[in-house]
């Protein structure tokens, strides 16, 4: 699912989006420290009941049809409001749609409406997710997760230029009620209609100005809040939304954002009573920080369906062999990270699918398996006629925490292949503009799953031109493998078939797994209800503050 803009979060993933992956139990809510500025950040805010956090950095947008991070994910979230909705377990429960008819078959789908008004006084109606759903799909969209609504009839076709846009099978029956007609049975297709991609957008305000989704003063959501003020890369607004059809579940008055990137400068605020949430999944915790808020009793940890690895640029020597690939791979000491560096249980990663939802526990190689690291990079450059590596460059968008990875890895491939490699952060906005366009060699990225299905993980290389893949590695055989999984309806052959896949993934090794994710932060005790799931959502909709 989500892109993450920090170390991953789902998500999945979000990310995760995305989101599992980490093999560690929740730890115990935060107890009330002695410290004088754990106890000013314990304060609660008086009148209003104003929530203040930390975004980490400017969301790219707050478009649900051209969004793809977890920062503008959760923006989305509470602004806008979808068919479902994800409780805290991250399971479906009724949002817009207040009635769901399921055919026997289990291709038909029918949404039957709630009264329900966008922002600026209009009804929502059954027409603004049919516009929403074929805009995704319009080829001229270009967004990043038209693939996410290839469950619906005739959608791929459509997305690629192959299909009629009538043919897409999403049909408003009238303005409160609509029909949708699956390719083939999706048991998960109920957590899909809470994704992000899958909000209603209103027709009118959307053909109006293309550019409603960037500003404050033109975004009209549906969702528990509505967005005051954006003032970029500085500070966003939202306000309880009294036109929300379920507005007296809504307790906060506000949530105020800031966007700092420095994760040391959101800690301090948080311990000097200014902000009332620090780390995860928005953001992150400093790593030097772990040990002390560990000690202190005051750390939240919550496994994630996620997983932090490094994309290979296959089309560009030498990464466009797959023994150098997976030499580079297994010259990762991941449990020397995770000791020194991440601290919050995560897990070694040898396969690319999380442990919340893994079909092979063991992975698929060893953990910093030097030895045949170097073998392999020695059959691969023979391979390719060379004697000499050219320049390496490993890439990451800017983090403490990729940072610090990012030198310990460098570290390791010293040690363990005797190559030298240069290190570069970019800005977020860069930086995945980097990756999408290929101007890279090895990238930092992670996946945060949008659903809790090992389908979720592995479709991201079905096609290298599918938006969100990058690493340009295509096989058929792969392909053909996950077309199989999607409409085979016995468990056992189906789990046979994606670990098939993920064998081919990990044998030709276009991503190197790093390790699986938690999501950890610290908060104010008085703080209530706000929902953090192992897909890396974080939804206010029902927090509070307790007097």
């Amino acid at each position: 699912m989500k892109k993450s803009v920090v170390a991953l979060v789902s998500s999945l993933l979000v990310l995760g989006t995305v989101l599992a992956g980490c093999g560690q139990s929740n730890s115990a809510p935060p107890a009330n420290s002695t410290d004088q500025n754990q106890n000013q950040s314990a304060e609660t805010p008086k009148g209003e009941q104003v929530l203040r956090m930390n975004l980490h950095a400017e969301p790219p947008t707050a478009d649900p049809g051209l969004s793809e991070d977890n920062i503008s994910g959760a923006v989305i979230r509470a602004v806008f409001d979808g068919l479902t909705r994800l409780d805290k377990n991250a399971k479906p429960i009724e949002g817009v749609a207040e009635k769901i008819d399921i055919s026997d078959d289990k291709l038909t789908y029918t949404f039957h409406l709630r009264d329900s008004k966008w922002s600026n006084g209009d009804p929502v109606t059954a027409h603004d997710f049919e516009f929403a759903w074929k805009r995704v799909l319009d080829p001229a969209t270009a967004a990043p997760y038209a693939y996410q609504l290839y469950y619906v009839k005739g959608a791929e076709a459509y997305s690629k230029g192959k299909g009629s846009r009538d043919d897409v099978g999403v049909k408003a029956l009238d303005d409160k009620t609509l029909q949708v007609t699956l390719e083939h049975p999706t048991p998960y297709f109920l957590e899909l209609t809470a994704f992000y991609t899958y909000s209603p957008v209103p027709k009118k305000v959307v053909e109006a100005n293309k550019n409603w989704a960037n500003e404050a003063s033109t975004i009209v959501g549906n969702g528990p809040f509505k967005m005051e003020s954006w003032d970029h890369k500085n500070q966003m607004t939202l306000v309880k939304n009294d036109s929300y059809w379920d507005k007296d579940a809504v307790k906060l008055d506000k949530i105020k954002f800031s966007m700092i990137e420095d994760e040391n400068t959101e800690l301090s605020m948080f311990q000097q009573g200014d902000f009332d949430w620090a780390g995860k999944p928005l953001s992150s915790l400093p790593t030097d920080s772990i040990p002390h808020l560990k000690d202190e009793g005051i750390l939240q940890s919550v496994p994630l369906a996620a997983v932090y690895w490094y994309k290979f640029n296959t089309e560009k020597p030498p990464f466009n062999n797959a023994k150098i690939r997976k030499a580079f791979a297994y010259a990762i000491n991941r449990q020397e990270i995770i000791d020194n560096i991440t601290q919050t249980g995560e897990v070694p990663a040898t396969g690319a699918v999380p442990t919340t939802m893994t079909i092979k526990p063991d992975g698929y190689f060893k953990d910093n398996d030097a030895a045949t690291a170097k073998k392999l990079l020695d059959e691969g450059m023979s391979e390719l006629g060379i004697t000499k590596l050219p320049p390496i460059t490993l890439s990451y968008n800017t983090n403490e925490a990729h940072q610090k990875i990012a030198q310990a890895v460098q570290d390791q491939w010293k040690k363990n292949l005797d190559v030298d490699v240069t290190i570069q952060n970019q800005e977020w906005k860069v930086y995945i503009s980097t990756l999408h366009s290929g101007d890279y060699q090895i990238g930092r990225m992670g996946w945060l799953g949008d659903f809790n299905d090992p389908i979720n993980f592995l479709e991201l290389f079905k096609e290298k031109d599918n938006g969100t893949n990058d690493t340009n590695w295509e096989n058929p055989k792969y392909k053909d493998l996950l077309n199989k999984a999607l409409v085979e309806p016995d468990t056992e052959k189906r789990k046979q078939l994606l670990i098939d896949a993920e064998q081919i993934l990990m044998d030709e090794m276009p991503i190197a797994p790093v390790y699986f994710q938690t999501d950890a932060w610290v908060q104010n005790p008085k703080l209530k209800d706000v929902t953090v799931d192992v897909l890396g959502n974080i939804d206010f909709k029902n927090a509070y503050f307790e007097n």
